[in-house]
């Protein structure tokens, strides 16, 4: 069995709820992702920020990406996996809500140890379970 902390990528690094978008934004580049997890105070997941929401939930809406903050931005319940978490089971979350990227948390103390991309799929699974992972995501 292998387990989302196998493929996961390790060492995710939080986007502050009070950083604003901005900030973000060079923070990605910087660590050349698309994508951040938003943590408010104790280190609680509050979402996940993606390179597309800074583009389309702000700079798209005319809104100053130097003044609003990530926590601003972090909406719903974020979708996580723990990291002893079978990938099949990882699969099914993120096909089942069609998510390109999912953290992954330690039990029992729920800390943010990592995050599964697409490319981590891609690198960790048989090719035909990407392909229908794939589909799954990408399916209208």
């Amino acid at each position: 069995m292998t387990t989302a902390k196998e493929i996961m990528h390790p060492g995710a690094e939080c986007v502050e709820a009070g950083q604003t978008l901005a900030e973000a934004a060079r923070l990605m580049r910087e660590r050349d992702v698309g994508a951040l997890p938003i943590c408010g105070e104790n280190g609680k997941l509050l979402g996940i920020l993606t390179d597309r929401d800074i583009v389309l939930r702000c700079v798209a809406e005319g809104r100053d990406p130097a003044v609003l903050t990530a926590g601003e931005l972090a909406l719903g319940r974020p979708m996580v996996v723990e990291a002893d978490e079978d990938t099949e089971q990882v699969l099914r979350v993120m096909e089942q809500h069609r998510v390109r990227r999912l953290p992954v948390i330690d039990h029992p103390d729920h800390k943010l140890v990592g995050m599964i991309s697409e490319a981590d799929i891609a690198r960790g699974m048989p090719q035909e379970r990407v392909a229908e992972f794939v589909s799954a995501i990408c399916a209208q």
